[in-house]
C-alpha cells in the first residue's frame, strides 16, 4: 500500500505522490479529490497532463474565485514540466492558496528531481508509490486490501490469490474487492481457488508446487495449460527455482517451530508448513539434480535452446522424479 508522511490530511495545501505504480498514484489523487467533495460537493477537480500546465496556467487556476470554490489541481508526471512551467509550481508552493489543493504526481527519478525537492522543503504531504517488483510487495499489499476494509483472509488464501492473478496491481485489487463482495466470513485458499481456478492452474508456482510435490501428470498439465495462455517461460523457471531452492533451504536447517525457522530461512511461517509437506519425499542428491535441471531450463528458455517448451516439460518430469528419491533409494 502507499505509504504516507506525518501529515495525512488530505486536504494540506499540496500533496505530493512519488513513484511509479499507477493504481497507487490513481488512489493518492482520488484520497484528495474524496476529501474535497466530501468538504464541499461541488469542488472544481482539474486533471493535468504536462502540456497542459503551460507556463501561467497555474496562476489562472489558483486565483482567487469570486465565489471562493474549492478546487483540486492535479498535475501528471510532474517530472516531466517545462522549465517555465516548474518556476510557476515552485513559487506557488511558497504561498499556497487557500481552499485550493494541489496533487502533484511525480515519478521520484533524476528528472525534476528539483520540483520534487522544492515541494518537500515546502512541507508538501507525501505519499510514496513505489513500483512494487518483490512477491512480497504484492503479497503484503492483497492483505491490506482485505484489511481495509475489515475482512480476514487467510495467508495461504492471499498467496494463492497473487499466484492466480500475477503482478498487475489493478487485478490483484479488483479479484481482492470480487471476494470480498461476494464470500462472508473469512477468505480462504479454497474460496480463491474456486473463483479464480483457470488461472490458479496456470499459474507458474502451481506448475512448482506440483512438481516438487512429485506429481507429473498434475504439473505437466498446469505447465501446457501455462504456455497455452501466455505465461512467460521465464516466470516458470523462476517458479521451479524458489521452489526447489525453499526445499534445500528447510531441509538442511535446524529443527524447531515455523517461527523461528520462518526468521532464519526468511520465510512466512505458512510456507515453511507447505514446504515441509512437499519435501517429504527429497533427498540432498535429489535437490542437486533438480536444482540443474532448473539450471538447464533456464539456459533453454533464454535462447540457449531451440525449444524453451521441451525444456520446460524436461526439468518438470526431472522435478517430479527427484521429489520420489526417497522412496526410490
Amino acid at each position: 500500500m502507499a505509504r504516507k508522511t506525518a501529515n495525512d490530511d488530505p486536504l494540506a495545501p499540496v500533496t505530493l505522490a512519488v513513484g511509479q505504480e499507477d493504481l497507487l498514484l490513481d488512489r493518492a489523487v482520488q484520497e484528495v479529490v474524496a476529501a474535497a467533495k466530501a468538504a464541499d460537493a461541488d469542488t472544481d477537480v482539474r486533471d493535468l497532463t504536462p502540456d497542459q500546465l503551460q507556463p501561467g496556467t497555474l496562476a489562472e487556476l489558483t486565483s482567487p474565485s469570486l465565489f471562493a470554490e474549492r478546487k483540486v489541481v492535479v498535475v501528471r508526471n510532474a517530472q516531466d514540466l517545462s522549465a517555465d512551467t516548474i518556476k510557476d509550481v515552485k513559487a506557488y508552493l511558497g504561498s499556497p492558496a487557500e481552499e485550493i489543493t494541489l496533487v502533484l504526481l511525480h515519478a521520484g527519478g533524476a528528472k525534476g528531481k528539483g520540483l520534487l525537492d522544492a515541494a518537500r522543503k515546502a512541507g508538501a504531504r507525501e505519499v510514496a508509490c513505489p513500483k512494487m517488483t518483490k512477491p512480497a510487495d504484492r503479497l503484503a499489499f492483497v492483505r491490506g486490501e482485505f484489511r481495509s476494509v475489515g475482512r480476514s483472509a487467510t495467508p495461504e488464501a492471499c498467496q494463492a490469490l497473487c499466484d492466480a492473478i500475477g503482478s498487475d496491481l489493478r487485478e490483484l485489487a479488483s479479484a481482492a474487492s470480487q471476494l470480498v463482495a461476494d464470500v462472508e466470513g473469512t477468505i480462504d485458499e479454497a474460496v480463491v481457488g474456486r473463483y479464480y481456478t483457470g488461472r490458479a492452474e496456470a499459474s507458474s508456482f502451481t506448475v512448482a508446487d506440483r512438481a516438487v510435490e512429485g506429481r507429473t501428470a498434475e504439473a505437466l498439465e498446469a505447465l501446457r495449460w501455462s504456455l497455452a495462455t501466455g505465461v512467460a517461460p521465464v516466470l516458470i523457471t523462476s517458479a521451479l527455482a524458489q521452489g526447489v531452492r525453499a526445499i534445500g533451504k528447510l531441509s538442511s536447517a535446524r529443527g524447531g517451530r515455523p517461527a523461528d525457522l520462518a526468521r532464519e530461512l526468511g520465510m512466512p511461517p505458512w510456507k515453511i508448513d507447505r514446504v515441509r509437506q512437499q519435501m517429504r519425499g527429497w533427498t540432498p542428491d535429489g535437490v542437486a539434480v533438480a536444482l540443474r535441471a532448473v539450471a538447464e531450463a533456464d539456459a533453454g528458455v533464454k535462447g540457449g535452446g531451440d525449444d524453451p517448451e521441451y525444456a520446460l516439460e524436461k526439468a518438470v518430469v526431472t522435478i517430479a522424479r527427484a521429489a520420489r528419491s526417497r522412496g526410490r533409494g
